[in-house]
């Protein structure tokens, strides 16, 4: 779609061409003048992804008729899942990006434009983004595992290098914390100027697991490489990785409280080291 093109196609009934049937619009269009860099990135990634859909209708019809002519393809099943997966995934990081996603709240459409922003900030730095980084997180070793054994299909004829599925699962979810992140930015841009420390702050909870899982993954590398540790799975069980009694009952690991302190130090030196004429700027506009 060209960039002068519009945001939104109505189609009327011919009899009474004044009165509205349906409105057709394109996601990646629309609020096209405030999406970022990244918005588009993602945009065009998934533009490209989404051809993936008519080919896997394709897939889907062959392999019925091929069934149905006696000739089961056992490489076609396969690549339905491939094909299907890797789509859907890519879709999650434009939906978000788009705000394209089924809503399941009835209160949303209610709420001031304000109020409206701060919940789509909750929304996807309290509870989406951790979520997509512990996904991360765990098919990573998903991933790595699979490559390790050079994992295949079950089938003799099936689609093999079934790993590179596994790794591509595995690096959709840093497209979707991408996407999530950008998203999130333009929504704190509509309520405040988006310095970096409030994009860190306001993403608390998202940015210490971050911060959490790099220091897990260093001390890990740091251990596997000077300890004697013949694997992941026996240096995870170096006393860095042990845990700590806060309070009577209460216990959590060094990792997660150094990572706290990493989290409130990295948030301050971004505030000593703002814009302060950004401050200024934004005070007037007010």
């Amino acid at each position: 779609m060209s960039h002068g093109a519009p945001e939104e196609t109505v189609l009327a009934d011919p009899a009474h061409p004044q009165t509205p049937l349906v409105a057709i619009s394109d996601p990646g269009e629309v609020g096209r003048a405030e999406h970022t860099r990244a918005d588009r990135f993602v945009i065009h990634v998934s533009n490209v992804f989404a051809w993936l859909f008519p080919i896997l209708m394709i897939a889907i019809c062959s392999q019925v008729v091929l069934r149905g002519m006696g000739n089961n393809q056992a490489w076609l099943d396969d690549a339905q899942w491939w094909l299907y997966g890797a789509a859907v995934l890519v879709g999650v990081a434009y939906a978000v990006t788009t705000n394209s996603h089924v809503r399941v709240d009835i209160f949303y459409d209610g709420f001031a434009p304000a109020k409206q922003r701060r919940t789509d900030i909750f929304g996807l730095a309290w509870l989406f983004l951790p979520f997509i980084i512990m996904c991360w997180d765990v098919t990573l070793d998903y991933a790595i595992s699979s490559v390790i054994a050079r994992e295949g299909s079950d089938s003799p004829n099936g689609l093999h290098r079934l790993y590179l599925l596994k790794v591509f699962m595995n690096l959709s979810f840093l497209l979707i914390a991408f996407a999530t992140w950008s998203a999130y930015v333009r929504m704190l841009s509509r309520l405040t100027w988006p310095h970096w420390w409030k994009r860190l702050l306001f993403a608390f909870p998202a940015v210490w697991y971050a911060v959490q899982l790099a220091i897990w993954y260093a001390a890990l590398g740091i251990v596997l490489a000077f300890a004697d540790a013949e694997n992941a799975r026996t240096a995870g069980r170096h006393p860095f990785y042990d845990e700590i009694e806060l309070l009577p009952g209460q216990e959590a690991k060094y990792t997660v409280i150094l990572a706290l302190f990493v989290t409130l130090a990295i948030i301050g030196v971004a505030y000593l080291l703002r814009d302060r004429s950004r401050d200024h700027d934004a005070a007037e506009t007010v």
